[in-house]
């Protein structure tokens, strides 16, 4: 479906693009959210769209929430729906800018918004006393290029408190959100105001972050989180870079990378891999192992689920050490704001 018709698109037209750029993974299981006649007409337009190109995604992940409350989306659980979908689509930190800018303006988020449209330094400036804990927690709501400009400002031993903070923080409770605010208020006109807006951290949100900042940066940073927090380190590293990532890969750097991977291994490792992780590893290769790849992919016959993830484990940790060769670039650089 052309960008060009986005704006003549139904909402049940956006629904079903938006399950296609979720993904296989968690599009059956939102779609258990719905109701019959509503999985069938979002099949129907499903089917219908061979192609959901990147200038259209951009517009239809902008566009969700205003689905929210609205048509279909009621039967989706509202903003607990709209989080985790977009979390997953684009990241804990981008899913929450998506959100406030395509929320209302309301008590809930009228600070973070006001905190979000001001300048990296007067961020800093405003956040630079506060507890890594609470730095940590306002990182989260902003994008990625904000969160790459404040982080270097700190000293090194706050970056890595900072970030493991992030990493350790799982739900947030409405008191602590109430309390950060207030403490800003003092820099804000809506600091009066109560708030009930949560966010998730973890694993995942650091990963999102360090991938904001400068590559050595970041590096760095994961080495020293790692001497104080085994467990928190290997859980960021692990998310840094997945197997659908290869898919950013240059064809270049997958033709590295299947120097040192066999086919067996490859695989097993894509048997559950998306059609643009496929169409990169046999675009890197030529026309007779691409065909060997394939009748080996039909011919294994099932496979365990945790042997797909042990393969795929292991050609993501080669891939990690030829990055830190410097023989492959994993750097994601897009407009996706998704840091954090």
């Amino acid at each position: 479906m052309p960008t060009a018709e986005f704006e003549t698109m139904s909402k049940t037209q956006k629904l079903a693009a938006f399950f296609i750029i979720v993904g296989p993974d968690l599009a059956p299981e939102l779609m258990k959210q719905l109701r019959d006649p509503e999985i069938e007409a979002v099949a129907r337009e499903m089917a219908t769209m061979d192609v959901v190109d990147f200038k259209l995604q951009e517009k239809i992940l902008d566009e969700f929430c205003g689905l929210i409350g609205d048509g279909l989306s009621t039967a989706l659980g509202g903003m607990s729906f709209a989080q985790r979908a977009l979390e997953a689509a684009r990241g804990p930190q981008a899913a929450s800018s998506i959100l406030l800018r395509a929320l209302p303006a309301s008590n809930s988020i009228d600070a973070v918004r006001e905190l979000s449209q001001m300048d990296t330094r007067q961020i800093f400036n405003i956040i630079k006393n506060e507890q890594p804990q609470t730095v940590a927690f306002i990182l989260s709501y902003l994008d990625a290029r904000q969160v790459s400009q404040i982080i270097p400002l700190f000293s090194p031993e706050a970056r890595e408190e900072i970030v493991e903070r992030l990493g350790t923080m799982d739900s947030i409770s409405s008191e602590l959100i109430n309390k950060v605010l207030r403490s800003l208020g003092k820099h804000l006109s809506s600091g009066s105001q109560q708030y009930s807006m949560h966010k998730r951290g973890g694993a995942q949100a650091a990963a999102q972050l360090l991938k904001s900042l400068d590559k050595e940066l970041s590096k760095n940073l994961l080495g020293r989180i790692e001497e104080r927090n085994a467990e928190l380190g290997e859980a960021i590293r692990k998310r840094l870079f997945n197997f659908e990532d290869i898919a950013s890969l240059t064809q270049r750097d997958v033709q590295r990378l299947l120097r040192d991977v066999e086919t067996q291994e490859l695989a097993v490792a894509m048997k559950n891999a998306s059609e643009a992780v496929k169409r990169v590893f046999f675009g890197a290769m030529s026309k007779r192992a691409s065909e060997s790849l394939k009748e080996e992919i039909e011919i294994q016959g099932p496979v365990r689920n945790k042997d797909v993830e042990a393969a795929q484990d292991r050609i993501i940790a080669q891939i990690m050490q030829l990055s830190e060769a410097g023989e492959i670039d994993i750097s994601q650089e897009d407009s996706s704001e998704s840091a954090g």
